[in-house]
């Protein structure tokens, strides 16, 4: 795929299966969704022995890639979310969304690299490459929400949402358009834009100035992308039309809230320069509902790096993130 921001999952420690695991056996409650005629599966993760107490929503947007949401090998399943969700389930019931097109659950052996899910035509589902785009998840979450909102077991007064990659570009989106979101989490996004990534990490791999132009050729590709913006053509990978519409920045949006916003980046990630400039733009304007942590030193998916410049996954910074997350609501 053209952006290949892999999404850290850790393996939980779960007893070997015989079987598949299912969503009640996990510990979830698991709604089927029906949108525009598609069933759309829908986790939601709640401390023991309270899924049906009164607490608000924690909605959390996905990155991006075609994954089931429960993938699990012979040893047994991988967590569903990249961070522990049990300091948050104290105070608020968990959700995360499946991807169109996209089955629930599946072994490891059936799925590709960074656990993508792949037809039997060896490409991704036609539903996924038709609807992997901003405003379809922003609309389809809309409609979950404000289904889950009626539920009693739901309070109404508090709306977290969070997203991280591709689904902070969505989370922001949600956040202006729906009216009762209470407070955004924008974690791992490029307030310019996916392109504004895709050029970073190219750039990041030149080191002379004769044979690695590998900067420019993404620009090359993104004359193409503008070109045949409307292409559902998911063969090399993301459409040109996901490309194109996940490349509006998301600048606007954020600077346009006035709820609490969390902006949360590792600093040796492709897109912690943009993350910078939108700071530097919060304080000159004084937008003081805009939060920033910075965490040094780590790339995308908060790993710290070694001397060599790779990620060192010996270190897992996930659960520390998503305690700050934590305290950052409770604060605000």
């Amino acid at each position: 795929m053209k952006v290949t921001l892999l999404i850290f999952f850790a393996l939980t420690s779960f007893v070997a299966l015989s079987q598949a695991p299912t969503p009640e056996s996990l510990g979830y409650k698991h709604i089927v969704f029906q949108y525009k005629g598609e069933s759309v599966d829908v986790l939601i993760a709640s401390k023991k022995g309270e899924e049906n107490n009164k607490k608000p929503l924690f909605f959390f947007c996905q990155g991006s890639m075609p994954q089931p949401l429960i993938k699990y090998d012979d040893q047994g399943p991988y967590g569903i979310f990249s961070f522990n969700t049990d300091s948050l389930e104290n105070h608020y019931h968990v959700v995360i969304v499946g991807k169109p097109g996209v089955p629930l659950v599946a072994h490891t052996d059936e799925l590709g690299g960074n656990f993508m899910y792949f037809d039997s035509t060896g490409k991704v589902p036609a539903d996924y490459a038709d609807n992997n785009l901003p405003d379809y998840y922003v609309n389809r979450n809309k409609a979950i929400i404000k289904f889950l909102r009626k539920k009693d077991w739901v309070a109404t007064g508090k709306l977290i949402v969070a997203g991280h990659s591709e689904g902070s570009t969505v989370a922001a989106q949600m956040a202006v358009e729906i009216p009762y979101v209470t407070h955004l989490i924008y974690a791992g996004g490029n307030p310019m834009g996916r392109i504004m990534s895709i050029v970073q990490r190219s750039r990041s791999f030149e080191s002379d100035t004769d044979s690695t132009h590998f900067g420019e050729r993404e620009f090359e590709y993104w004359e193409r992308v503008v070109a045949n913006k409307e292409s559902l053509d998911a063969s090399q990978g993301d459409t040109h039309k996901a490309t194109y519409e996940f490349s509006s920045a998301p600048f606007d949006n954020l600077m346009k809230l006035k709820i609490p916003v969390l902006v949360c980046y590792g600093t040796k990630d492709w897109s912690a320069p943009f993350n910078d400039y939108l700071r530097v733009e919060a304080i000159r304007q004084k937008k003081t509902n805009l939060d920033f942590k910075a965490y040094i030193g780590t790339e995308h998916n908060f790993f710290p790096l070694k001397e060599d410049g790779t990620p060192n996954y010996e270190v897992f910074n996930w659960d520390k993130v998503a305690d700050d997350w934590l305290h950052w609501t409770l604060e605000n």
